[in-house]
């Protein structure tokens, strides 16, 4: 049995259940609950406060970990990072006061900096030999220049309230797979066929399957501008002249695709979505 730790609520908790979802993986009732496991496979799923996962990974408490990027580092433990997930993501950055003229990062010499990740800006601080005083705070960071705890905040920015300016991005995060560096062999097996479900459902973002009709005399063409996975597939219709194309194509360049594909004669196109892709 594989155990992971994951966040007991917020986005990641909700995104990352999304997530483990689609790779089925399925859990019975959460609610109240700190260790569920699931009901066709091999994985128990411990409910945890964010920034108790890197150490509950590293000890072995868990055996991996689904955790922001920003608690990993700032919590600096033992455990390697398996898998960028890419969702839950966030910048760390720091504001400041936006009626005040922002002239580079030697602002904050000598200021109150309010945070809840003193040791990732500690590091940019001296990175930019920057000597600022670190005020720690957990909860509503961004209150604390308003009321007069510091001159500054160091926190997660998605839009900044408060009359504050976000000034410099320090870190960029997203969800991490992180596991234990002991693992058993068993446990190493059982994580590899996590990883193989995981990439299957990563594989599939923002994929399109796609299937039209096509004239014959056009399908050189037709092929030519199909930047699918591999080469398409192409079968006879029973109208002479005429065959079928299943291909795949990215959404991110769906709309142009398709405008060049109709232009050279493509007709009946048919788009499905990819739950799972397995290459």
């Amino acid at each position: 049995m594989l155990r992971i730790a994951v966040q007991a609520k917020g986005r990641l908790y909700d995104e990352t259940m999304s997530f483990l979802g689609e790779s089925d993986i399925k859990l019975s009732a959460m609610k109240r609950s700190l260790l569920v496991q699931s009901s066709n496979f091999p994985l128990e799923v411990l409910f945890l406060r964010d920034d108790d996962i890197p150490q509950s990974v590293a000890t072995g408490v868990a055996d991996i970990g689904i955790v922001g990027e920003n608690e990993f580092v700032e919590k600096n433990e033992d455990a390697e990072i398996i898998k960028r997930l890419g969702f839950s993501k966030c910048r760390l950055s720091l504001a400041m006061p936006k009626d005040i003229e922002y002239p580079g990062v030697k602002w904050f010499h000598g200021k109150k900096i309010a945070t809840s990740y003193p040791g990732i800006l500690s590091s940019f601080l001296k990175e930019n030999g920057v000597n600022a005083e670190i005020h720690v705070i957990t909860g509503s960071v961004e209150v604390a220049p308003g009321i007069g705890l510091a001159d500054a905040i160091f926190d997660i920015v998605s839009s900044v309230s408060n009359r504050l300016k976000e000034v410099e991005v320090v870190m960029k995060s997203e969800a991490l797979l992180i596991g234990n560096r002991n693992l058993s062999e068993e446990k190493q097996g059982i994580l590899r066929e996590l990883l193989f479900r995981m990439d299957a459902v990563k594989t599939a973002e923002d994929k399109k399957y796609v299937l039209m009709n096509a004239p014959k005399e056009k399908l050189d063409e037709i092929v030519s501008v199909l930047p699918g996975m591999k080469s398409p597939t192409v079968m006879p219709l029973a109208q002479e002249g005429w065959c079928s194309v299943h291909t795949v194509l990215d959404e991110k360049c769906f709309w142009e695709i398709i405008g060049k594909l109709k232009a050279l004669g493509a007709e009946g196109i048919l788009v499905l979505p990819i739950e799972k892709m397995i290459i």
